[in-house]
């Protein structure tokens, strides 16, 4: 879910805006209009990372096809413990 406010409203609100968006994280980001147009998106910044890693593992190959097999391997239940996966790894 997107919230929608004008430009005047977001820049009377900037400084509170960090808390509100911290209390409703299912809100995910504010979509600042100017005439009615988006124009800005503000969104925390835990939200922006996480925009930012999934960009990066999408834009990967490698990366993508490990998630699909693995999300493969889930779905057919050939799963592994994290026991045995942490004493493969040896943490």
């Amino acid at each position: 879910m997107t919230m929608t406010m004008g430009m005047i409203d977001a820049r009377k609100r900037l400084t509170s805006l960090p808390e509100e968006l911290a209390q409703s994280p299912d809100l995910g980001a504010l979509a600042v209009t100017r005439r009615g147009k988006p124009v800005l998106a503000v969104l925390s910044w835990d939200l922006y990372e996480s925009l930012l890693e999934t960009l990066e593992v999408m834009g990967d190959p490698e990366l993508m096809k490990a998630l699909r097999r693995g999300v493969r391997d889930s779905a057919a239940g050939r799963l592994t413990a994290s026991a045995e996966v942490k004493r493969e790894l040896g943490l």
